[in-house]
């Protein structure tokens, strides 16, 4: 019986730890504006590094023990932290502050990137990451999405063991999956379940553009606060969702939880590492679930499926032909049978991307070939190139480890707080910077106190609290 939001859904609350209470998840835009450099978490993936936790395939003296001590080292605890605003000194302000949050994260490449989600993290001033073997490090900001509720970051650290990417496509209702996070701050903590549905759409995301995407994965594993951002893994140990939500009356788990399926997260992770933004590729359809009721009044031969309400203008449903009154059953040879469906399996792809669409219209099947278009229309990719200054100074890349030269130097903040040409910034708020794109996205995302670490024109460290 499929629980209704009136009745089961009083009270839906995400897992994650706030203060030590549990708070409800607030949904607001806090947009990446920048461009890291153009890479995939995925093709680390792929590479096999050798460094990768996941099993070979399930035989039947594997257990559930042995998929959980493989996968437990790529699993993380993240804690993050919010400056004492009545602070007047912004060392005092930053040194005084206290973490106020918790939550977990996954690993996704030996090179320190982890997915989480974005309410984990959402409006910190600085975020700690703590390892299983209880190393910890402070970690950079790469990109967050409010549509998905997923955010990447990254820490200063190589030949991590990572989680590999596993396909929830072929996860079924049934299959045994465990998860793995941090609740209540117990962490490395392993619960199992089994899948009880999928595309499940809870109500929980509400975004200014309209465009969230709910198609998670629900299983019978306990997830409590704590747990969001953590692993859902199958028997061989590969992760095939992120732990986000659970469905309560108490704040606690109480039979139901709800993970985003990986093949979505992989799709926003790489979005976020090459654009710093998630590149969406959109229909441009109103649609809504087919049921019994519609069916009848619309004179259908099908209760499955996504009916087509209105096609925008300009639009790639438009441009390909399909028309209000359509019935959407498939992409890409994938049945779809609801809006949940749908969306996720278009969300998958970008701006200029192809997918076939099975759709029937009076009665009789056809398939039509759409190029996906943005928000705007665009048929492409548009990006805005990386900006080389930052309030009144130029920048310039030294590598990977070396941080970010300030060149020249007029009038702004870098030159009211005495920074001068020649400084290198290493970090900011004791995370790493890489980059020319990741110093603009941590500093994009700070406000109030910001300690910067680095190396002045003279060769000598320098450690500096500033007022962003």
């Amino acid at each position: 019986m499929q629980v209704t939001r009136t009745s089961f859904f009083t009270t839906l609350f995400l897992a994650s730890i706030l203060g030590g209470l549990v708070v409800y998840l607030l949904i607001e835009n806090v947009g990446s504006k920048t461009k890291p450099k153009k890479t995939y978490v995925s093709i680390s993936q792929r590479q096999d590094s050798g460094i990768s936790i996941a099993l070979e395939p399930l035989n039947q003296t594997q257990n559930f023990q042995h998929a959980a001590s493989k996968v437990l080292p790529g699993v993380v605890s993240i804690h993050t932290y919010y400056h004492d605003k009545g602070k007047s000194n912004p060392l005092d302000a930053f040194f005084d502050s206290q973490p106020q949050s918790s939550g977990s994260g996954v690993i996704i490449s030996d090179d320190g990137y982890i997915a989480t989600n974005r309410h984990v993290i959402e409006n910190a001033e600085r975020i700690e990451v703590l390892l299983q073997d209880n190393r910890s490090y402070f970690a950079t900001l790469i990109g967050e999405d409010e549509t998905t509720d997923l955010a990447l970051l990254r820490i200063d650290e190589r030949n991590l063991k990572y989680v590999k990417y596993g396909n929830s496509d072929q996860v079924i209702p049934g299959e045994w999956v465990l998860a793995i996070g941090n609740p209540f701050d117990l962490y490395s903590t392993v619960t199992a379940g089994i899948v009880s549905a999928k595309a499940r759409n809870i109500g929980i995301l509400r975004t200014r553009s309209n465009l969230q995407i709910e198609s998670f994965i629900q299983t019978d594993a306990a997830v409590n606060p704590g747990n969001s951002g953590g692993a859902l893994i199958n028997l061989n140990g590969e992760l095939i969702g992120i732990n986000t939500a659970i469905a309560t009356q108490t704040g606690s788990f109480q039979g139901y939880s709800f993970a985003i399926p990986v093949t979505l997260v992989k799709k926003v992770m790489d979005d976020l590492l090459e654009y710093g933004e998630v590149k969406r590729g959109l229909l441009g359809v109103i649609i809504n679930d087919v049921n019994a009721r519609l069916a009848e009044s619309y004179d259908l031969n099908v209760v499955n499926g996504v009916f087509i309400r209105s096609v925008n203008e300009n639009s790639a449903g438009n441009e390909a032909g399909l028309k209000s009154g359509d019935i959407i059953i498939g992409v890409n040879g994938k049945v779809v049978t609801n809006t949940s469906e749908l969306q996720e399996l278009v969300a998958r792809n970008r701006p200029g991307d192809k997918i076939e669409i099975s759709y029937i219209r009076n009665k009789e099947e056809y398939n039509v070939t759409v190029t996906l278009r943005d928000f705007q229309g665009n048929a492409g990719i548009i990006s805005l190139p990386i900006s080389n200054t930052l309030e009144g100074a130029q920048l310039k890349n030294l590598g990977d480890e070396a941080g970010v030269e300030i060149t020249k130097i007029n009038q702004g903040k870098f030159q009211e707080h005495d920074f001068h040409q020649g400084d290198v910034i290493t970090h900011i708020d004791k995370a790493r910077i890489h980059s020319i794109a990741e110093l603009i996205n941590t500093f994009d995302s700070k406000s109030g106190p910001v300690m910067i670490e680095g190396v002045d024109e003279k060769g000598k460290r320098f450690l500096r609290a500033i007022e962003w």
